[in-house]
C-alpha cells in the first residue's frame, strides 16, 4: 500500500459503500480521515474502527448539497487537523427515471449533490491547497459517464460534468502543485447495487470482460494510488475501475 503518513483527507459520502471503505483504506495508509455524510450514526461507527485500528479520525455531519454546511465541516477538519492535503469527492445520490417524465426537482437534487456539491468542496479544499502549494483532489465519477445509462439521465449528466470538471480544476490549478484527477468505476458490489435482482446481477456480469462485479476495496485502492506521492505527475486524467466493461 501506498503511505499517506501525516497526510489529512476529506472524504465524502464516507457512511458507506465505496466512501466507508476508501476511509479505511486512507487509514491504512496512515492518513488522518475525516469522514463527511448525512448519517451520524454510520460515521460514528466507522471512525471508532479507524481508531480501533490505531488510526486518527473525526466525523463530520455534511450535505454536500448545502453550501453552509460544506463551509462549516471543512473548517472544522481544519481547526482539528490544521491542513488538508487530500479531498475525495464521493457523495452521490440517485433519482432514476425516464428523461421524459423526470420532474425537476429529482433532476436539481441529483445535479445539486453530485456536481456543485464537488464544485463547492474543491473550492473549500483549494485555499488551503494553494497555500501550501501541494495537495491532491480525486473526484468519484462512474462508468455510465461514459456510456450513458437508461433512465438515469441526471446521474449520467452529473458523473459526465464530473469528468469535465476534474479537467478544468487540473489545469486551473496545476501551477501550485495539486493534481487533480477521477475515478470512474463500473459495477461494484456496494449498498446501492446489493438491491439489484440476482437475474439483474448476472446480465451485468455477462457485460463485464472480467466476468464479475467490482470490489469496493479496488476502488478504494485506485483512490489511494491517486492520493499518493507516486502519482504525482498524473492529473486531468480519469482511472477506470469497471473490468474492461468500457474499453476506450
Amino acid at each position: 500500500m501506498f503511505s499517506l503518513k501525516d497526510k489529512v483527507a476529506l472524504l465524502t459520502g464516507a457512511s458507506q459503500g465505496i466512501g466507508r471503505e476508501t476511509a479505511l483504506a486512507l487509514a491504512e495508509a496512515g492518513a488522518k480521515v475525516v469522514a463527511a455524510a448525512r448519517n451520524e450514526e454510520k460515521l460514528a461507527a466507522l471512525v471508532s474502527e479507524i481508531i480501533a485500528a490505531g488510526g486518527e479520525a473525526m466525523a463530520i455531519k455534511m450535505d454536500v448539497a448545502d453550501a453552509e454546511q460544506v463551509k462549516s465541516g471543512f473548517k472544522q477538519a481544519l481547526e482539528k487537523f490544521a491542513r488538508l492535503d487530500i479531498l475525495v469527492n464521493n457523495a452521490a445520490i440517485t433519482r432514476d427515471g425516464l428523461a421524459l417524465r423526470m420532474k425537476q426537482e429529482d433532476w436539481d437534487a441529483v445535479i445539486r449533490t453530485n456536481l456543485t456539491g464537488a464544485h463547492l468542496c474543491i473550492q473549500q479544499a483549494l485555499s488551503t491547497m494553494m497555500r501550501a502549494r501541494t495537495g491532491r483532489i480525486i473526484n468519484i465519477s462512474s462508468v455510465v459517464a461514459q456510456t450513458g445509462n437508461a433512465g438515469q439521465a441526471n446521474y449520467v449528466a452529473a458523473k459526465a460534468g464530473l469528468v469535465g470538471l476534474t479537467k478544468a480544476i487540473a489545469i486551473e490549478i496545476a501551477s501550485r502543485n495539486i493534481t487533480v484527477n477521477a475515478v470512474a468505476p463500473g459495477f461494484i458490489a456496494t449498498p446501492m447495487t446489493d438491491v439489484l435482482s440476482d437475474k439483474v446481477k448476472d446480465e451485468l456480469k455477462n457485460r463485464i470482460p472480467l466476468g464479475r462485479m467490482g470490489t469496493a476495496r479496488e476502488v478504494a485502492s485506485a483512490i489511494v494510488f491517486l492520493a499518493s506521492e507516486e502519482a504525482g505527475y498524473i492529473t486531468g486524467h480519469v482511472l477506470d475501475v469497471n473490468g474492461g466493461l468500457y474499453l476506450a
